[in-house]
């Protein structure tokens, strides 16, 4: 068993568990019990298995101390990325410089969490995603696996806008289902739905559910045509 290679400056607390050949950069912060798969690479400045804080004039339960994060085998967390406390990483992900991913947070195996991309709370995302630079996902939202976001995409949870007491018990994440994808800079609001390959064109407002295999483009946006037959998940190798 190889020991871990651990850089300047690192802060490891209690019953963190390192798998074998992990690699860790400088300025790293470990906290509590958290647990690394073997041949991971941690670089500079990362920060896992943080705490959530809350602010004082939150809508939001204070919440006890959260169970420890877990990170799999061969996963690549870049520079200054912070995963939060009861976050699970699956094997071989991959996630880029300055991403967020907060708690109770699920990445499947092989997904890309791309540069300055922020997972909210409370969000599942499946296998072989790829989200790019920059793109927000909002809280208790659900990912199938092959879902591909775009640089700049937004999503949203609250109709309400922060205003009214009735939107505590309304918020809602987006729904993208296996092998949807969603062009750059689109907005997709609370609670909708983007069925099987089904697909957003650059730019597109999505006030309403998106059917599968359709491709809907502007704002709002609107059905133009299907996808077409060879770009479809069922036919890739």
């Amino acid at each position: 068993m190889e020991p871990a290679k651990i850089g300047q400056n690192v802060v490891i607390y209690q019953d963190v568990k390192l798998g074998e050949n992990v690699i860790i950069g400088n300025s790293v912060v470990i906290y509590d019990g958290v647990q690394i798969g073997s041949n991971c690479i941690i670089q500079d400045n990362v920060v896992i298995g943080k705490q959530p804080a809350r602010a004082k004039n939150s809508i939001l339960p204070e919440v006890k101390k959260l169970p420890p994060t877990i990170i799999g085998a061969g996963c690549t967390i870049g520079t200054s990325a912070i995963i939060y406390a009861n976050a699970v990483i699956e094997d071989e992900v991959f996630v880029a410089d300055l991403a967020t991913i907060r708690e109770r947070v699920t990445v499947g195996e092989r997904t890309i969490v791309g540069r300055g991309v922020a997972i909210e709370n409370d969000c599942k995302i499946g296998n072989r995603c790829k989200l790019e630079t920059n793109c927000y996902i909002t809280a208790y939202s659900e990912l199938g696996d092959y879902v591909f976001v775009a640089p700049g995409v937004i999503t949203t949870n609250d109709n309400y806008m922060a205003r009214s007491k009735e939107r505590y018990d309304k918020f809602k994440g987006v729904t993208i289902k296996t092998g949807g994808r969603v062009g750059a800079n689109t907005t997709i609001l609370p609670g909708k739905v983007i069925e099987e390959d089904g697909a957003v064109g650059a730019g597109s407002i999505v006030t309403k559910d998106v059917k599968k295999e359709e491709l809907v483009v502007g704002t709002p946006a609107r059905k133009v045509r299907n996808v077409p037959e060879e770009q479809l998940l069922r036919n890739q190798e």
